[in-house]
């Protein structure tokens, strides 16, 4: 597991509220200089903590609401890989796991329409090394939040900390 020291959490827990605050701003909050946030961003990245930064956005508004999960059963084991590698190169497949269970692969799909999802599963049959699909609709995304799990992750991370009592001594939290 990667260290990451205070300065790191915190400068982390605020870009997960908002990968678009910046550094200035995170300067300000945490009483340091910019350059340091910059260096200290850098070297997360680096590390592979920070895996670029995302834009989220409201398929909804933008005519998409139709999700489904698709659970795809390969022909034999040993496909699994060729499979999501065809998957991949399907835009409205969104996400793809490779599982154990029922299925080899399940993704996500995002479609206009019943129609459209309809086109995009078809398209998903024609990829070699399927056996079979199993379509679930959903009806709504109840929650999507990974922040609480990172802002728990970083909880778990953080030590203890020291106190300073009223009569100077310190003790621990």
């Amino acid at each position: 597991m990667q260290k990451i020291d205070d300065i790191d959490r915190k400068i982390l827990d605020i870009l997960i509220d908002n990968t678009r605050t910046p550094f200035t701003d995170i300067a300000k909050r945490l009483l340091i200089s910019a350059g340091t946030v910059h260096v200290r961003v850098k070297k997360l990245e680096d590390s592979g903590i920070i895996k670029g930064s995302s834009l989220n956005l409201d398929y909804n508004l933008l005519g998409y609401n139709f999700v489904a999960y698709i659970g795809v059963l390969a022909d034999r084991s040993g496909q699994s890989y060729d499979i999501l590698e065809s998957l991949n190169k399907i835009p409205n497949v969104t996400v793809a796991h490779l599982m154990t269970g029922k299925y080899n692969v399940i993704c996500k799909i995002r479609a206009k329409d019943t129609k459209h999802a309809k086109d995009v599963i078809m398209e998903i049959e024609k990829i070699a090394g399927i056996q079979r699909l199993e379509s679930m609709i959903s009806l709504e995304e109840s929650i999507n939040d990974k922040k609480r799990l990172m802002k728990s992750i970083f909880t778990e991370l953080t030590p203890k900390s020291r106190v300073n009592t009223n009569n100077g001594e310190d003790r621990s939290t």
